[in-house]
């Protein structure tokens, strides 16, 4: 009797452990439900055309098929995910165009990250090209470290980092690998 007492107390134990186990299990399941959060946009847009000002004064316009707002995450920025055209309104009255695939605004730093065939084009028909460049709002000026095709008048530049800015009247060339004669 007593190998079959201490048989019993052995299941019974196993039983026990196994469910205790299987219990815990799911409450961790449920406890990591509470503390995952969803990261979702506070804000949701399809085609937007807004319109910056300052002092009644138009600086730039940005229209988007499509724009996703994380406002309340803790490092907020806005998303561009089917890409962006964007205009920049000089003092002179000239323009800027820039295009690209994809973009996203830091709100924090006021930095905006463009990305996938980046196009710029300045009123004086400089053109760069880039997969990936940068804009800083509050400097306004725009840098990168990827490869770029920079065309004026006096001919196409090739490189690895350029940085200008938004008025084209100030450029910075890095890593110049490539650069042609004047353009007929």
């Amino acid at each position: 009797m007593c190998k079959k007492g201490v048989k019993f107390i052995y299941h019974s134990v196993t039983v026990f452990i196994v469910t205790l186990f299987f219990s815990c299990e799911s409450n961790f399941k449920d406890i990591q439900k509470i503390n995952f959060s969803e990261f979702i946009p506070t804000g949701d847009a399809d085609t937007i055309n807004m319109k910056y000002t300052d002092s009644g004064v138009v600086k730039s316009i940005l229209k988007s098929p499509k724009m996703l707002d994380y406002g309340s995450v803790n490092y907020p920025f806005t998303e561009f995910p089917k890409g962006i055209d964007l205009i920049l309104m000089n003092k002179d009255g000239s323009t800027n165009f820039v295009k690209a695939n994809y973009a996203i605004s830091f709100k924090n730093t006021n930095i905006i990250d463009l990305q996938g065939n980046v196009q710029l084009i300045s009123s004086n028909n400089e053109i760069l090209s880039t997969e990936q460049l940068f804009y800083d709002q509050s400097a306004e000026w725009f840098f990168t470290e990827k490869k770029f095709t920079f065309t004026n008048e006096k001919g196409i530049t090739k490189g690895n980092g350029i940085d200008f800015n938004k008025n084209f009247t100030r450029v910075k060339f890095k890593n110049v690998y490539a650069e042609a004669d004047q353009i007929n």
